[in-house]
């Protein structure tokens, strides 16, 4: 599984996060999208922790929590859509 955090301060960085959610077990891996143009945060992330029960645990703890001046919206990731090829209508 994998945990989204949506909310976040644009001041966050990695290691932000994996203080905060090493709290609840080992860290795996963290992705804290840019915008590709600007370079800019774009105020989510997504946290992979060792294991199932430990995500829960810090879905249950974060989501809604106060951290860096924001309200956090900790969930379960959605699984990636996989985007199809336009279709040629020519």
């Amino acid at each position: 599984m994998t945990i989204y955090v949506g909310n976040l301060s644009y001041q966050a960085t990695e290691d932000d996060l994996k203080e905060v959610f090493g709290e609840y077990g080992a860290v795996k891996r963290i992705a804290l999208p840019s915008d590709r143009e600007t370079g800019r945060m774009r105020g989510f992330a997504f946290v992979e922790l060792a294991e199932d029960v430990q995500e829960d645990a810090a879905i249950a703890e974060l989501d809604g929590a106060e951290w860096m001046g924001r309200q956090l919206k900790v969930n379960k990731a959605k699984p990636r859509e996989e985007s199809r090829p336009a279709v040629n209508r020519g």
